[in-house]
């Protein structure tokens, strides 16, 4: 059963609010995602999704972002230029599908932008893979094209946004120089002993020289 949950944003977004910025016009029209911090199993991390193109020029109006799986949680981060529906799916309720709705449609020139903190499964790995639906005044684009292994993902029409999973390197053991600071433990034992021989016969000789003056 496919339920939906609706956050709708009272205050209208303007260009600046929804984070807009003028995008070049030799750029890529594409769907991108970014992390915030490298993605690695049993983490989480803030994912944002760019566009700089609407739909051969006419304004987006909705952005809707499938959830691949591999992920732990998704909690859609609030923006005032958007509303978000958040759709889930499975006897679990997992977030399947977020959909972004711009309060005002975002013209073609400009580069929009939405965010969601995201949770990764235990056993997450490999590319994680999230399609993206492009709405428009006029038209859509559905970026939902996956490179094939040895195919060069430029050279798709409409690639989805992708996130390569990334194994973290084992910290290794401290050497058992820098653990001492370059010292054997038999050297620190022998000092010890040295400064012990040291303090008793220290103590003897103060026992004589006393026992001579009483004589």
């Amino acid at each position: 059963m496919t339920t939906t949950k609706k956050l709708s944003l009272a205050v209208a977004g303007t260009a600046l609010a929804a984070g807009l910025v003028l995008a070049p016009a030799a750029a890529f029209a594409h769907v991108g995602v970014d992390a915030a911090d490298e993605p690695v199993a049993g983490q989480s991390t803030t994912l944002s999704f760019g566009f700089s193109h609407g739909c051969d020029g006419s304004p987006t109006t909705q952005i809707a972002i499938s959830m691949p799986e591999g992920l732990s949680g998704v909690h859609p981060i609030a923006d005032a230029g958007w509303s978000i529906d958040v759709e889930r799916g499975g006897d679990a309720g997992r977030v399947s599908t977020v959909t972004y709705t711009a309060i005002e449609p975002i013209p073609d020139e400009l580069r929009g932008e939405v965010a969601m903190q995201v949770g990764f499964a235990d056993d997450a790995s490999g590319e994680l893979v999230f399609p993206v639906e492009q709405s428009c005044e006029s038209g859509s684009t559905s970026w939902s094209e996956v490179a094939e292994p040895g195919q060069d993902p430029h050279d798709l029409d409409a690639p989805a946004p992708t996130l390569e999973m990334v194994t973290p390197t084992p910290s290794e053991e401290p050497a058992a120089s820098e653990a001492g600071d370059g010292v054997e433990p038999w050297t620190i034992v022998s000092a010890s002993v040295n400064v012990l021989a040291i303090g008793v016969a220290a103590v003897a000789l103060t026992i004589a020289v006393r026992s001579a003056r009483r004589r």
